[in-house]
């Protein structure tokens, strides 16, 4: 039998509909959830990335800003920029677009966000609450983790009990995912570009996810056909210039149970995490205000 897709689609739809709802309330209080994207340089797959979350910002009716700076902006003018969203009531939550300049690589860029707007969820202290075993979705959670999760969810896939294969070790994705799937009671085993033979390891797995960005990377023969696990690919590849996952969708469709397309899948959730995550944090500080 051929996988089961797990398209983001209906998933987007329903937790859109969601924040439609949530923003809507907000306006009536005088508060217009406002995501200011702060963007350094001309990068072209930036700007594309940048256009799906201000759509999505925009769907639900929530306000988006780009502050575009220059290439060659000095440090200390970057700082008194960032600084000035944060002290900016009107600007509820902030990104900083990667990747920068090369002379502020080495700026401990998620910390430079207040931790209330730092709706990319990589402040150390909201990183902190899936150390200390959180499973609350409604706190500023790192967007992908959140996304699958959420996605897991609709899907009526319970984390549960089960087996779960991590390939990739990100702040992003890899470390934060493991964490909060470990929180919701999954055994995670975390693998990585140094694990070795990583086959006996997915073949053991109820479901497997990765993100190490390798086109077509898994095969047939990292899984057991018995097991049918779930796959879940947040690999975002080019290959003959068509976007592609770290599966082999193709090969793997008759030995796994379901799986989430590239494109169309784990992208879209992170998105509309980005926009939840917005809103959590509008709610947060409109009533922290009063």
């Amino acid at each position: 039998m051929t996988a089961k897709i797990l398209s983001a689609a209906p998933v987007v739809a329903q937790i859109k509909k969601g924040l439609i709802t949530r923003c809507e309330a907000l306006k009536k209080q005088g508060v217009v959830p406002s995501m200011c994207v702060v963007l350094v340089g001309n990068s072209p797959a930036s700007m594309s990335y940048i256009r799906n979350k201000k759509r999505m910002c925009e769907e639900v009716g929530a306000h988006f800003t780009l502050l575009h700076l220059p290439e060659d902006i000095e440090t200390s003018e970057f700082l008194r920029e960032i600084e000035k969203l944060n002290k900016d009531p009107a600007i509820h939550g902030i990104i900083i677009q990667l990747p920068v300049s090369k002379q502020l690589k080495d700026l401990p860029l998620p910390n430079l966000i207040s931790p209330v707007k730092d709706i990319d969820g990589f402040h150390g202290i909201n990183t902190q609450n899936l150390y200390s075993g959180s499973t609350d979705l409604s706190l500023l959670l790192p967007c992908t983790p959140k996304g699958i999760v959420n996605l897991l969810r609709f899907y009526q896939i319970d984390p549960k009990g089960k087996t779960i294969v991590v390939v990739g070790r990100s702040l992003i994705v890899g470390k934060p995912l493991s964490m909060l799937l470990s929180n919701l009671d999954a055994t995670v085993i975390q693998a990585h570009s140094q694990t070795h033979d990583l086959p006996s390891l997915t073949k053991q797995a109820d479901i497997v996810i990765s993100a190490i960005g390798r086109a077509n990377f898994f095969d047939q023969s990292y899984f057991d056909p018995k097991r049918k696990s779930v796959v879940i690919d947040v690999g975002i590849n080019s290959l003959n210039g068509k976007l592609t996952g770290d599966m082999d969708q193709e090969n793997i469709k008759e030995v796994v149970s379901a799986m989430t397309p590239v494109p169309g899948g784990v992208g879209p959730m992170t998105v509309i995490s980005l926009i939840e995550n917005l809103i959590c944090a509008t709610e947060k500080q409109s009533k922290d205000s009063k």
